[in-house]
């Protein structure tokens, strides 16, 4: 699993997004919108999922986004061109249903538009009318604008300073956009990506107007197969895996302080080992 390409989409501080194309033909020929891989940046390192962004069938390659926060992710991020992943493994997870939805709103905050790409392209094509919404805390992190303007029939950007676009959180323009009147259907979806309190937020604004919402969960996975236990969320009455049941559920049944607990369950770990790291 070589990789191709490394481009450094951002690097603001402790904020750096990466970009990285890598070589996978079998995972390239076989990928759906909202699919992830498994990934191993080394030997004695652990495994994360990344959402598979994009693929390019002629070369045989697959692109990943990612922030570098974790022990992993700065791993992938010390790597560059011509350098080999440890392990790859894909594509995993249920694929986004993908259907002509007539009016839709996507909705991806920071790293989440990322993963709101690959649906936009496929939704597109389908002939859906996309209305698409990213935001991030300022401008210089916001990520694939031009790639998102090219597969939307609108596109609204927002920045939590006003640094680009309007001022204000993506949750806002949601719920300003379901305000509206029909034009001149009204919008039968929405899929939304990002910060577990930006996608809570997002289904309380949709559940107000009792329309179909779409969150795709990045819970914590190690194993990615069901066996470990540790992305299991509550849908409604029941017990899921967000690896082989998912990523993608009905925000309106997501329990979200669930969810909001079990993510900061090893936040102290993480940053403990990457200082044991020097990362």
């Amino acid at each position: 699993m070589k990789i191709l390409d490394k481009i450094t989409l951002c690097d603001e501080g402790n904020m750096v997004i990466t970009k990285l194309n890598i070589y996978s033909p079998d995972i390239a020929g076989k990928v759906k919108a909202g699919q992830f891989v498994v990934v191993m940046a080394k030997e004695e390192g652990e495994r994360i999922p990344l959402t598979i962004v994009d693929k390019n069938l002629e070369v045989g390659s697959i692109t990943l986004i990612f922030q570098e926060v974790g022990l992993t992710t700065k791993l992938l991020g010390k790597l560059g061109k011509g350098d080999f992943l440890y392990a790859l493994a894909g594509p995993l997870g249920h694929a986004t249903e993908i259907k002509n939805y007539g009016r839709v709103i996507l909705v991806g905050g920071g790293v989440g538009i990322a993963e709101i790409y690959p649906v936009a392209k496929a939704l597109k094509e389908t002939g859906s009318n996309v209305t698409t919404v990213i935001g991030a805390r300022n401008k210089n992190l916001l990520i694939l604008e031009h790639e998102l303007k090219k597969n939307s029939d609108k596109l609204y950007i927002v920045t939590d300073d006003g640094s680009y676009g309007e001022k204000g959180f993506t949750t806002d323009v949601l719920k300003n956009l379901l305000a509206l009147p029909p034009d001149p259907e009204p919008f039968t979806l929405v899929y939304a990506v990002g910060p577990i309190p930006m996608m809570k937020k997002a289904a309380l604004v949709t559940k107000d107007f009792n329309l179909k919402t779409i969150v795709s969960l990045n819970s914590l996975m190690v194993d990615a197969t069901g066996m470990c236990g540790c992305c299991r969320v509550s849908i409604g009455d029941k017990v899921k895996f967000a690896c082989i049941d998912g990523p993608d559920f009905d925000a309106h049944l997501v329990n979200w302080n669930e969810l909001e607990k079990r993510n900061k369950v090893y936040v102290d770990k993480e940053n403990h080992i990457c200082k044991l790291n020097k990362l």
